[in-house]
C-alpha cells in the first residue's frame, strides 16, 4: 500500500472516529444528567413524605423531655406512702415507661440528638437516686422538695435536651 492510499483512510476514518468520540461522550452526559434529575426528584418526593413524619418524632421527643422534666413529672406522680424508695422508684418506672413508649422515634432523629435525648433521660434518674440518698430526705414528700428546690439552681437536663431539640428542628426547616 502507498501512502496516498494511507492517507486517504485516514481521512475518512479520522473525521468518524472523532464524530463517533463526540456522540459518546454528548450520549454519556445525556444519560447521566437523566439519572441525576431522576434521583433528585425521587430524592424530593422521599424528603416530602418524611418530613412529616420527622417533624412528628421530633413533637414526641419534646412531649417525653417536657414529661420526664422533673417539675412536670412530680406534679403529676404523687407518692402513695411516705415512703422515699418506694416514691423513688415510682418515679424512675414512669420515665423508664415514658421512654420505652418513644423509643422508636430515634429512627428519625439524628444520632446528636437521640443522644441527648438519653442523656436528659439518664441524668434526670441519676439525680433523684443522689437527691433520694441525701440524708436531709426521710419521706416522699420531702423527697418532692429538694429535688425541685434543686431545679431552682439550675436547668433540668430536659430543659437543656429540649433546647438542643428546638435548635435542631430550627435547621431542618
Amino acid at each position: 500500500m502507498d501512502n496516498s492510499k494511507i492517507l486517504e483512510i485516514l481521512a475518512y476514518t479520522l473525521p468518524s472516529i472523532i464524530t463517533g468520540g463526540v456522540a459518546y461522550y454528548l450520549f454519556n452526559s445525556y444519560f447521566k444528567d437523566q439519572q441525576n434529575t431522576r434521583r433528585w426528584l425521587l430524592q424530593k418526593e422521599n424528603q416530602k413524605d418524611s418530613l412529616p413524619m420527622r417533624l412528628q418524632a421530633y413533637e414526641r421527643m419534646a412531649l417525653f423531655l417536657e414529661r420526664i422534666n422533673p417539675s412536670n413529672l412530680l406534679i403529676r406522680i404523687t407518692p402513695f406512702s411516705t415512703d422515699k424508695n418506694q416514691y423513688e422508684n415510682l418515679i424512675i418506672e414512669h420515665i423508664n415507661q415514658e421512654y420505652e413508649h418513644n423509643i422508636t422515634q430515634q429512627i428519625y432523629l439524628s444520632d446528636e440528638c437521640w443522644t441527648i435525648i438519653q442523656t436528659a433521660k439518664n441524668t434526670t434518674i441519676q439525680n433523684i437516686r443522689k437527691t433520694n440518698m441525701n440524708e436531709k430526705v426521710d419521706s416522699a414528700n420531702k423527697l418532692r422538695e429538694v429535688i425541685l428546690s434543686d431545679l431552682l439552681d439550675s436547668q433540668s437536663p430536659s430543659t437543656i435536651a429540649l433546647s438542643f431539640l428546638k435548635d435542631e428542628v430550627g435547621r431542618i426547616i
